[in-house]
């Protein structure tokens, strides 16, 4: 017989690398966005959302509601994952492109904290730490005034846009920790592509409501922010295509450590296209982040090796 090819090493991990390069491309692009709010940006990537998964929708014979037992739970999912994306584009404008992206990488550490609220999974001494790592690291990039005195260095614009750039980062990450663990509750009883497509229906929904009251809708004025606009729902498009083709051939382990390349780049391309030096303040907090989320992740995986192992004897 044919022998089955073997499968490249190391191509889950390039795929990680190249998502989050993409990601980091987009919020580029975001910042680099004039006089369109973020809500807008939001609405146009659901589209480009909505317009993939239809598609698949059809192939597999879905459905288009889910499962009845079920769909509280990808509505809950469809819209905290939609504000989510809403939030963090809103940091993405009003604060350092490395700030926000090194804020939403606390999203595993505040996973496992209310995985162990709802789920009732194990919170250890370790996870607490890196609980307090991840806040740590929040606290130097925010850097409020009671601890590091009124004048603050090395932000765009103005300290309150920073703040509420902050804020908004922050209810973005633990809105996304909300949806992964929505997603565990539900399991494999739903298809990816309907999780997909509560979350581009129901963003689209909001954010069309969002526009009409806060009275924001505009097309783009010239030609390059409806290329911007085109772009980052193609790249961020892809990079989630990527994330879930390198989940598919690696272990999640490996991948959720590979995915702080995105906090590289995003210093990188700071640097390079928006003539902005990050504080050593911004450095301290990226490095203690990046250490919780990787110390998270490297504990799930040793967990779930583990019990393979025990599985196996």
């Amino acid at each position: 017989g044919t022998k089955k090819k073997a499968a490249c090493p190391g191509l889950g991990l390039f795929y990680t690398i190249l998502s989050a390069f993409l990601f980091s491309v987009a919020s580029l692009f975001l910042k680099k966005i004039e006089d369109i709010h973020s809500v807008e940006v939001s609405a146009f990537r659901c589209v480009f959302q909505m317009a993939f998964v239809l598609p698949g929708l059809i192939y597999y014979k879905t459905g288009f509601l889910g499962p009845k037992g079920k769909r509280i739970f990808l509505f809950f999912r469809g819209f905290l994952g939609s504000t989510a994306m809403v939030l963090l584009y809103y940091a993405y404008q009003v604060m350092p492109l490395a700030d926000a992206t090194v804020i939403t990488f606390t999203s595993p550490v505040f996973t496992s904290l209310l995985a162990w609220i709802f789920l009732k999974e194990k919170y250890s001494l370790w996870d607490l730490l890196f609980t307090l790592f991840a806040i740590t690291g929040v606290i130097l990039i925010a850097r409020p005034p009671f601890l590091f005195g009124s004048h603050v260095t090395g932000i765009e614009g103005s300290y309150s846009d920073h703040l509420k750039g902050t804020i908004a980062a922050i209810a973005s990450t633990l809105s996304a920790a909300s949806t992964i663990v929505i997603l565990r509750k539900v399991g494999k009883s739903v298809h990816y592509f309907l999780s997909i497509w509560y979350y581009a229906v129901i963003g689209l929904i909001g954010c069309v409501i969002a526009l009409f009251v806060l009275n924001e809708w505009r097309l783009p004025h010239c030609g390059r922010d409806r290329v911007f606009l085109i772009l980052i729902g193609l790249l961020g498009l892809g990079g989630q295509v990527f994330l879930t083709k390198a989940l598919q051939i690696e272990k999640a382990g490996p991948v959720s450590i590979m995915r702080t390349m995105d906090v590289v780049f995003a210093f990188i391309l700071q640097v390079l296209f928006l003539n902005h030096l990050p504080t050593w303040w911004t450095v301290g907090g990226a490095l203690c982040v990046v250490a919780s989320s990787s110390g998270t992740a490297i504990r799930k995986w040793r967990h779930s090796v583990k019990k393979a192992k025990q599985r196996e004897i």
